[in-house]
């Protein structure tokens, strides 16, 4: 089964410093058919305002994805960590056993970006976080893990849950596969450009939620970013 969510469906909120869309329900938004997906719990597209950004707040029990897509994110954290994030790379915070951090953008341009929160395997654990450059030139043409939880993917940004997310970047006319294992649940959002998934258009930040299928095959209708989560 394949579920297309065009962009102009979404929630939303727009807190002036903050333009948000939820794939899913957050903070006030509220559809009980889009509570998750699987482990999946939340995919914000989120546009934050220069010199603006999430002051410190707690987490637990919670991998926290950020991909950024334009600018740049600076991280704060109770445990002491900072780090700045840029367009095409990607952070990851494990709230573990609970974390407080604060997101800021210190550019003089908006920050777009996903935040993608995915359950963890079990609760508890020391909280951590880490940053990772993903040119976009190495995954030009394929699938490439960003962050996962399985062992073999060791170039990855590790998370505590059984999934991983991936992105491609893929020209016009080139088609990527991946390979779904039984009982997984994707869900896949165009950063930029059109492409056509098992014989579905899907636009850019149009969401995707694909459950039952053994293998997806995404062909560029333009130029294309990808990101795709597969959990349990």
């Amino acid at each position: 089964m394949i579920e297309l969510r065009p962009f102009d469906t979404l929630g939303g909120a727009d807190h002036g410093w903050l333009k948000a869309k939820h794939h899913f329900s957050f903070a006030r938004y509220h559809d009980p058919k889009r509570m998750s997906h699987g482990a999946l719990r939340v995919w914000n597209d989120d546009e934050i305002a220069p010199n603006t950004g999430f002051p410190p707040h707690p987490h637990a029990a919670m991998e926290i994805i950020t991909y950024v897509r334009k600018g740049a994110i600076t991280h704060e954290d109770s445990l002491g960590n900072t780090g700045r994030t840029e367009a095409g790379d990607v952070q990851v915070m494990s709230a573990g056993s609970g974390i407080r951090h604060a997101e800021y953008n210190r550019e003089d341009e908006p920050t777009t970006l996903f935040q993608i929160w995915i359950e963890p395997g079990m609760e508890g654990g020391e909280p951590s976080w880490g940053a990772k450059p993903f040119p976009k030139e190495e995954r030009s043409g394929e699938f490439v893990a960003l962050a996962s939880g399985f062992a073999g993917d060791t170039d990855a940004l590790p998370i505590r849950a059984d999934a991983r997310v991936l992105g491609a970047t893929l020209k016009v006319g080139e088609t990527a596969e991946y390979r779904l294992g039984t009982a997984r649940h994707a869900y896949l959002v165009p950063a930029v450009g059109l492409v056509e998934v098992n014989g579905i258009k899907v636009g850019a930040r149009d969401g995707l939620a694909i459950d039952n299928e053994t293998t997806l095959t995404v062909r560029a209708l333009e130029d294309a970013e990808i990101v795709l989560v597969d959990a349990s």
